[in-house]
């Protein structure tokens, strides 16, 4: 492999990248806790064989440590791998119930999620869980740095490792991830001067979000609220990881319904039940101002690459960290009595598509790049760790594949992802697959209710069906 090290002659393998450098800094560490729910008991004899001849192959940077040179330049350096210093299989007390084994997984959670990986190995760890809890008959935990790659990296890393379970010879299949072109958008047999205002509102609107951008990362921060502690250090603060899953076919009579995407009806299920749940019982409308960072991957490409296509030169780097932060308000109540919970769904959705058209995502990027150029990476990390700090929520959301899937003859019942590491009081990631979409909560310990907010997101969601179901 070209980029590789030969270990021998202490060259570096390849430069990190400035993001890569940003996640793994003094002042941001982020990781990404990837979760595999098996359909039958774990067995843990073939884990050192896969690791060596299927995982480390996928990316060299998987047998890599940061390292940094004597000009101050970081380089990822090959390094021989010690796989057995990185399983992990943790004992549970025996003969518990699944619901037992549910409250110890989510303790061991949220302990492999508060530390840090040793920067003196590759930045990954597996834990094996050998326990039946109500939702699987075992579990596989990957804890990998998110310097490493972003979800959609760390996504085709996966399922580099897992075959189809009915046919492992035949590929896995993706939902389309081509939305229909919106006809309002279209300038095809139009008149030059008929878009003249699109474009000007567009610059109007990259100039107002960037400048607002700018704002939120510096000077303005969101309420304290239910969803927002504000506490120094949250980072640092005991977090809990919780679940929950919903049909993708009812979501998607909702987007029929409205004509939406299912992004948009699931972004407006998110936003619906975090304000009911931030009413905290009051009949009084309590609308702090909160905002959420939706993550966006910036790739050009609509569809998921093999780990081997995106470490091609052709590929022009897929591979690594290649997102952005959308600045997104998160919807208000106008009204507890007359309140139409489809409200949100169209809110959503022009919230987040006009962040989308302006150009405020290029610019933010080419300010990150300027700063880092003349200020260095820390100081970029220290305004990324303030952009994250000051909203109230991160959302991130991931395609995953329509058919059962296995890995080593293990079929793999479900699966969900986590970001942790960085400062907010709220993180909700979510994954599609065979059919279901399973919702992921970060929240911070003894502050956030997880079960609280799970059932006020479950009602926002059967509050939008039902109204959906109503339109004629």
């Amino acid at each position: 492999m070209a980029n590789e090290l030969n270990v021998e002659d202490g060259e570096y393998s390849e430069p990190v990248s400035p993001t890569a450098q940003y996640l793994n800094s003094s002042v941001l560490s982020v990781c990404i806790l990837a979760v595999l729910d098996f359909e039958i008991p774990v067995d843990d004899s073939p884990a050192l064989g896969l690791l060596k001849d299927v995982f480390l192959p996928i990316s060299p940077r998987f047998s890599s440590l940061m390292v940094e040179d004597e000009h101050g330049v970081k380089h990822w350096k090959k390094v021989e791998v010690k796989l057995e210093d990185h399983v992990n299989i943790p004992n549970f007390p025996s003969g518990l119930s699944p619901q037992s084994y549910d409250n110890h997984l989510s303790n061991y959670l949220s302990k492999i999620a508060m530390e840090q990986l040793p920067h003196n190995r590759p930045l990954w760890n597996i834990h094996i869980i050998k326990y039946p809890t109500s939702n699987a008959a075992g579990n596989l935990i990957f804890k990998l740095h998110h310097s490493l790659g972003d979800g959609y990296s760390l996504m085709a890393a996966l399922l580099s490792c897992l075959q189809r379970a009915d046919n492992p010879s035949v590929p896995l299949t993706f939902p389309s991830l081509t939305s229909a072109a919106n006809p309002n958008l279209s300038v095809r047999g139009t008149s030059i001067f008929r878009n003249i205002p699109k474009v000007l509102r567009s610059a109007f609107n990259t100039v107002l979000d960037f400048g607002w951008s700018l704002m939120k990362s510096n000077y303005v921060e969101d309420d304290i609220s239910l969803i927002r502690s504000g506490n120094p250090g949250v980072e640092l603060k005991p977090v809990e990881i919780s679940t929950m899953t919903f049909s993708l076919d009812d979501i998607r009579q909702i987007k029929t319904k409205l004509r939406v995407t299912i992004n948009d009806v699931i972004m407006g299920i998110i936003f619906f039940g975090t304000r009911l749940y931030m009413q905290g019982g009051s009949n009084k409308l309590n609308n702090e101002h909160s905002t959420a960072l939706v993550l966006l991957n910036t790739r050009v490409i609509r569809e998921y690459m093999s780990a081997k296509e995106m470490h091609k030169p052709v590929a022009e780097k897929v591979w690594g960290n290649q997102f952005a932060f959308l600045h997104v308000s998160i919807p208000e109540l106008t009204s507890l009595e007359s309140l139409n919970p489809l409200d949100f769904v169209w809110k959503a959705q022009k919230l987040i598509q006009r962040q989308r058209n302006s150009g405020a995502v290029f610019l933010t990027a080419r300010f990150l790049e300027w700063l880092r150029k003349f200020k260095g990476p820390e100081a970029t990390a220290k305004y990324i760790y303030n952009t994250i700090k000051n909203s109230s929520m991160v959302v991130s959301n991931i395609i995953g594949p329509v058919e059962r899937m296995a890995l080593a003859n293990h079929p793999i019942k479900s699966f969900y992802s986590m970001i942790v590491g960085e400062p907010e009081s709220l993180t909700i990631t979510m994954v599609s697959y065979m059919g279901k979409l399973r919702v992921a909560f970060k929240t911070e310990k003894d502050f956030i209710d997880p079960e609280k907010l799970k059932t006020f997101i479950q009602n926002a969601f059967g509050m939008m069906l039902k109204t959906a179901q109503d339109i004629a």
